[in-house]
């Protein structure tokens, strides 16, 4: 975290959010005196006159809810949904860049898993860098990379450039996904955890209605067409640079307004750090209420840097590696030992069957629907093959992109229900109940005989199972401590990729011959990922630990 002069010309340049900054020499304290004379009757002094210190939840509770956390409810919300419309882009050009690119169905499923398979490989290593050095810079990295590379596949000529861009995008997505959930909670109260983190959980809708409607507008427009070089830049590469914009003010935005987590400061033993971050909080939330900062201390760990650089290494190049992915590894062998151990291995199996499901069916909507001519659901009750050339690009059918628009659309309800019930009924339940009737709904889109019918319930699978979702995004963050959360988050969340991957993998393979076999195969994991979800404890308005 940069550190301020005293100089009034560098401090009117502060962030909005981040505020002044504390001494480089008070902030390495390791005393942890509390600069701020202010105080307030809430705070009781310990016997002698020295100041109180507080459990992180109770410093929480002092900073009060207010301005900060609807800020940051934009600022991280606008982060998933750059996640969402990333992700998303690829199932949207599919059926007019499979010309360009020369694509078969494999090669579609390939394309869409590459993303995926960068989530895998990046959501652990950017969840164990967050729990070691700090949400913030490793969300502005993750960000960056996101954005980065994934404008730089519209300039790919070739599909295994465009494959292996896509690949680097997806590193940047494993790791803003998980973190960016983790960092978001360590700023709330207990009592508005549940409704807070569903409310967030909403911008992927907001996400996937970008995404849906940016292909809408500009796809179609086949007029949007130039030459760079021998490169020809059609509508949907411009899609492509498009969806890369959200990610990038996404790093911006971090970089230059949001603070550290305060949790993450207190577990790491920088406490002046973190009083200056619920200072920032409480003068935000209780601006014009004329009430000053409390003067308190915290209770922190006793160690002042994070475990990865506690130590160096000596000896050959291969030792060091051969140490750092142990270390690497550790938090995975924490995750699944004693109390953790169950819920974990549920949570395993839920965030496979899910992903499996969701993004597997979800990917691949809209080229589903592109099949469909004259009526009938995706699979029209007999699975039937679609030869690479009897299929079109041009004229673009932008009735798939209403579809999906609609099906994106169709989020909404669930998001709303969601924020109403979470903090009276807890993640368990609905995690539960959403993932059965997902599995319905699945159920019901291989046995309807009309295309309306199939995108009606196609809109219910998107409406249930974005309430599975965002009971599993509360769940995780409250089944885990501080100095793992990330670390499990991110390794569910590569287990989840490796499932995506599998899921769009087998629609391509098996989509041409026999589509019926994948979308029952679907409704069956969710299914099971429902069973499982009875296994996890209720955390309903659990303490952070």
């Amino acid at each position: 975290m940069s550190r301020l002069k005293s100089s009034e010309d560098v401090e009117a340049q502060q962030p909005l959010l981040t505020g002044n900054q504390l001494d480089p020499d008070e902030l390495d304290s390791d005393e942890g005196e509390v600069i701020f004379e202010r105080t307030s009757s809430s705070i009781q002094r310990a016997a002698g006159g020295r100041k109180s210190r507080l459990k992180y939840e109770e410093a929480v509770e002092e900073a009060g809810f207010g301005l900060f956390h609807w800020l940051l409810l934009v600022a991280c919300g606008w982060a998933n949904a750059s996640d969402a419309v990333e992700i998303l882009c690829v199932s949207f050009l599919l059926p007019t860049a499979r010309c360009d690119l020369n694509l078969n169905s494999s090669d579609m499923g390939l394309l869409t898993a590459s993303i995926f398979l960068g989530m895998m490989v990046g959501g652990y290593v950017w969840g164990y860098l967050a729990d070691q050095r700090g949400r913030r810079r490793v969300l502005i990295v993750s960000l960056t990379v996101n954005g980065f590379f994934g404008g730089l596949a519209s300039l790919a000529p070739w599909f295994w450039l465009f494959l292996l861009l896509r690949f680097i995008s997806g590193i940047g997505v494993g790791g803003s996904i998980p973190v960016i959930f983790s960092y978001f909670s360590e700023f709330l109260p207990r009592v508005r955890r549940g409704a807070m983190i569903s409310t967030l959980a909403t911008f992927w809708m907001a996400g996937n209605i970008l995404a849906a409607g940016l292909a809408w507008v500009v796809i179609p427009r086949t007029s949007v067409r130039f030459s760079l070089g021998t490169l020809d830049f059609q509508s949907w590469r411009l899609f492509v640079v498009l969806c890369s914009i959200p990610s990038i003010t996404s790093a911006i935005v971090f970089k230059l307004l949001l603070p550290e987590s305060p949790k993450f400061l207190m577990e790491a033993g920088r406490e002046n750090e973190a009083i200056h971050v619920f200072k920032l909080m409480f003068e935000l939330n209780m601006k014009g209420k004329g009430k000053t900062f409390p003067d308190f201390g915290l209770h922190t760990h006793s160690k002042c840097k994070p475990e990865l650089e506690e130590t160096r290494i000596r000896g050959s190049w291969g030792g060091r590696c051969m140490s750092a992915l142990q270390k690497g590894l550790t938090p995975i062998k924490k995750i699944f030992r004693g109390h953790l151990k169950s819920r974990s291995i549920a949570l395993l199996v839920i965030f496979y069957c899910i992903s499996f499901g969701y993004y597997g069916l979800w990917m691949w909507f809209p080229e589903l629907f592109d099949r469909v001519e004259d009526g009938g659901s995706p699979c029209a009750n007999v699975s039937r093959p679609s030869p690479q050339h009897d299929q079109k690009c041009y004229p673009v059918k932008t009735e798939v992109y209403m579809e999906g628009f609609i099906i994106a659309a169709s989020n909404l309800p669930g998001n709303i229900f969601t924020i109403l019930v979470m903090d009276k009924t807890g993640g368990k339940m609905l995690l539960s109940f959403s993932l059965f009737l997902s599995s319905v709904s699945v159920f019901l889109i291989y046995a309807v005989k009309t295309k309306t019918q199939s995108l009606v319930l196609s809109c219910v699978f998107s409406g249930v199972s974005v309430i599975a979702w965002n009971a599993l995004d509360v769940v995780g963050t409250e089944l885990y401590p501080t100095q793992l959360r990330s670390s499990a988050l991110g390794f569910f969340t590569g287990v989840g990729r490796v499932a995506a991957i599998m899921g769009n993998l087998v629609f391509g393979k098996l989509v041409d011959t026999n589509c019926a076999v994948p979308i029952l195969l679907v409704s069956a994991l969710l299914l099971t990922g429902g069973l499982a979800a009875l296994l996890l404890p209720q955390t309903r308005q659990t303490e952070l630990t």
